[in-house]
């Protein structure tokens, strides 16, 4: 494994990654994804920009911003001012 820099809450997390695991037989030892996950095919433009929407929130719900488009790493930027940090293909 790439240790690049310290993480403080790695003991934490492996803990957590290792709690979940032993929760189910399909992982042996580290569980990250959460159940219940699943793909939906795209079927229609309104559902595909549902899904972008919820996606851009995610990080206003975990309260780390209060726009979707102030966090740094989001698309959201992209498609309310034309400008983020990466290049990306327009979904509309």
């Amino acid at each position: 494994m790439i240790k690049r820099e310290n993480e403080s809450r790695e003991e934490w997390l492996l803990h957590m990654f290792r709690f979940y695991a032993n929760k189910t037989n399909q992982n042996k030892e580290f569980k990250i994804w959460v159940s219940g996950s699943h793909p939906e095919e795209i079927t229609s433009h309104e559902f595909l920009m549902t899904k972008l929407n919820y996606i851009h929130e995610n990080p206003v719900r975990a309260g780390w911003v209060e726009k979707p488009e102030h966090f740094l790493y989001s698309s959201a930027s992209n498609y309310i001012t034309g400008k983020g940090i990466a290049e990306i293909d327009f979904l509309y």
